[in-house]
């Protein structure tokens, strides 16, 4: 397979021990890019994705951290700088959902999602954008079409996702001049655990309103992930990419 990226691309991944992360960091392998791998738990699936980095001739570091723990994040891009040098790549993927009608949520509820998916955001972006200052690079934000369209009992998950379309659409104008492309992709019902949890009565009305019939895979989240982040989109920035089937409109 050809190679998307220069020789050397180091890229981020965050929350990538499963699902559209860990999808996403090994089509970077594919592509050419040595990869971090960031996980908040489950560090035995993490080191599987290593594993599977390593096998394609690429490198791979695991970086544990909490995105929404401040602390957390900065020493964890401390350590990558120290043992890998600046990145060049960042997928912003990581995310939490804890469902329930607004009327009925907690603010324990509300700020959990907001405290991983917004805030952790914003404090990995930051820092990310820190070490591509100097060289320049491309990040982007995973999302939801919950947070274009909105979607009952996700006030806080969509209410976070919006927050980070926002961040991304703000963010590309500010880092533009330094060479640095920020653009979001917004997936809509995706196998992965966090669909799972749907009730299945619910998930068949949801793919019933997809143009294309069925839910995506992390792997097609993935490659738009990539194409993004690359060179081959060099003339993109402040843009969201929906990976949705057909099911919300532009």
């Amino acid at each position: 397979m050809s190679s998307l990226f220069p020789e050397g691309t180091r890229a981020l991944v965050t929350g990538a021990s499963r699902g559209i992360g860990a999808a996403t960091a090994l089509a970077l392998a594919e592509h050419g890019c040595d990869v971090v791998l960031n996980y908040r738990s489950g560090a035995d699936r993490a080191e599987q994705v290593a594993e599977r980095v390593r096998a394609l001739g690429r490198q791979a570091l695991l970086a544990q951290a909490d995105v929404g723990d401040e602390e957390q994040v900065t020493a964890m891009f401390r350590r990558i700088r120290t043992e890998w040098g600046p990145i060049g790549v960042a997928v912003l993927n990581s995310g939490v959902t804890a469902d329930g009608h607004l009327a009925a949520m907690s603010t324990g509820k509300w700020q959990q999602v907001v405290g991983t998916n917004l805030t952790g955001a914003f404090l990995t972006a930051r820092e990310a954008t820190k070490q591509m200052y100097a060289g320049g690079g491309s990040i982007v934000l995973i999302a939801s079409t919950s947070g274009i369209a909105g979607r009952a009992g996700q006030a806080n998950y969509a209410a976070s996702k919006g927050g980070v379309i926002a961040l991304a659409k703000t963010l590309a104008h500010e880092v533009a001049p330094r060479g640095i492309r920020v653009n979001v992709v917004a997936p809509g019902f995706i196998d992965t655990d966090m669909t799972r949890k749907v009730p299945p009565a619910h998930l068949k009305e949801a793919v019933q309103r997809i143009p294309l019939g069925r839910t995506g895979t992390p792997d097609e989240v993935a490659r738009a992930a990539v194409f993004m982040a690359s060179p081959a989109a060099s003339y993109i920035t402040g843009k969201v990419l929906t990976v949705d089937g057909g099911m919300i409109p532009d």
